[in-house]
């Protein structure tokens, strides 16, 4: 018996001594076939993604013009930005479009959801409907149609003559044609309705059903229940329609025939980094500008993330 149980501790060792070498090369064959399915990811972000960011961050430090070598400069760049009055303009048509833009475009979202949340016939072809212009909003041939209904003589311009209100074409209206670009983006409110869709289908009726035995009417039941229930929806909704809306280029560019006007009404952050890159030649400037944004967008982030622990309601802090 001892010998038995002597020997039992020994073929154990023995096993887990020569396990290892009998699977270690088909888990090296394992890993390199993974390795090698996630080379051209690789390969794509070391090349398109991490490189160009590595070059701009050190080109935000240089005079560089795309024609000449990079020349240190420092923090001359930032400095310079800083005391620019078109960066400040493009800073203040920035924020005022995010502003703007982005509540309106979730309210409407969020309405929308809730018409279509109910059971109703032809309910496939309204989602559909409604989500269709998220698809084709950020195309070009989109934005010069755009700029066709806001121009002089146009619909809208005809519309509201007829309504009463002279104001002429929102597009040759420095004082107006922001609001263009926000009728724009707000028009693509079909992803955040799909979202907030998906999460009205997840608040359980019986808590609907009790509110309405306490006798809340709608109202109640919405800023009680709905709200609530939805509110990790509503901040990622938030989150990203506010990062999407710094980056507002494409729509700005076609609506303002490419100058960002008119009087700089249109002058947009990521506009104006791109003409100071490529129209400019000033590289070094725009890549200053690039980190810029995006230390802006990560401080708006933070800034949510923080706040969402007053308003974000998560099913794990109801246990």
């Amino acid at each position: 018996m001892t010998l038995v149980k002597d020997s039992v501790p020994a073929t154990r060792a023995a096993r887990s001594a020569a396990t290892p070498r009998t699977r270690r090369p088909g888990r090296r064959r394992e890993n390199l076939a993974g390795y090698l399915f996630m080379s051209p990811w690789i390969a794509g972000f070391l090349l398109l993604t991490a490189g160009p960011m590595i070059a701009s961050l050190y080109f935000a430090f240089t005079d560089y013009n795309l024609f000449t070598t990079p020349k240190w400069v420092g923090f001359d760049n930032f400095t310079k930005m800083f005391d620019d009055p078109r960066w400040q303009k493009s800073v203040e048509v920035t924020a005022k479009y995010v502003v703007i833009g982005t509540p309106l475009k979730l309210l409407l979202a969020l309405g929308v959801a809730l018409l279509l949340a109910q059971s109703r016939r032809g309910q496939a072809f309204y989602r559909a409907a409604f989500y269709a212009p998220s698809l084709i909003g950020a195309s070009v041939s989109v934005g010069f149609v755009w700029r066709s209904l806001f121009s002089d003589g146009a619909v809208v311009d005809r519309t509201q003559t007829f309504l009463g209100f002279h104001v002429g074409g929102w597009v040759g209206n420095a004082d107006w044609v922001l609001y263009c670009l926000v009728a724009l983006t707000v028009w693509q409110f079909g992803a955040p309705m799909v979202i907030f869709l998906a999460g009205l289908k997840q608040v359980p009726r019986a808590l609907y059903e009790a509110a309405e035995m306490d006798g809340a009417g709608p109202f109640r039941k919405f800023w009680n229940i709905t709200l609530p229930m939805i509110s990790p929806v509503l901040f990622f909704n938030v989150l990203l329609e506010t990062i999407h809306s710094f980056q507002i280029f494409g729509s700005a560019y076609v609506v303002s025939n490419t100058y960002c006007g008119p009087a700089d009404a249109t002058l947009v952050y990521t506009c104006y980094l791109y003409q100071q890159g490529f129209k400019n030649s000033q590289m070094g400037f725009a890549s200053a500008m690039a980190w810029m944004l995006l230390l802006a967008v990560a401080l708006v982030t933070a800034v949510l993330f923080w706040s969402q622990k007053k308003w974000v309601h998560y099913e794990e802090d109801a246990r």
